[in-house]
């Protein structure tokens, strides 16, 4: 990834409107500021939140709060709490997240 033409700022995310994304159950709550190409997120993830999809997408995550569970394709799966991150290449390893206590997390993608 190569960063260009991003000026320095800060973000107060509780100024950035959420966006509310439906799972297969449960929602989402994404707050998203884009830079070029680059995807920057706060999400939240509400208890019980399954995803409705199998992604694809490379990302840089964090979790900040409570706990997330990411199941890949293979059936491997792995939990995060808070402090713990994982990141993964654009069509590397197709994904999905759940929570059953919710979840708040930041992503870079």
């Amino acid at each position: 990834m190569h960063m260009s033409s991003i000026p320095f700022a800060t973000t107060d995310w509780s100024q950035i409107e959420p966006v509310e994304h439906k799972g297969e159950s449960g929602l989402a709550y994404w707050r998203t500021r884009e830079f070029g190409d680059i995807r920057v997120r706060m999400v939240e993830y509400t208890l019980g939140y399954l995803a409705d999809h199998w992604c694809v997408k490379g990302h840089i995550l964090l979790c900040l709060e409570g706990e997330l569970h990411t199941e890949l394709k293979d059936g491997r799966t792995f939990t995060l709490t808070a402090g713990m991150s994982y990141q993964v290449a654009d069509d590397a390893e197709a994904h999905r997240s759940s929570t059953t206590l919710g979840a708040r997390l930041f992503i870079v993608d």
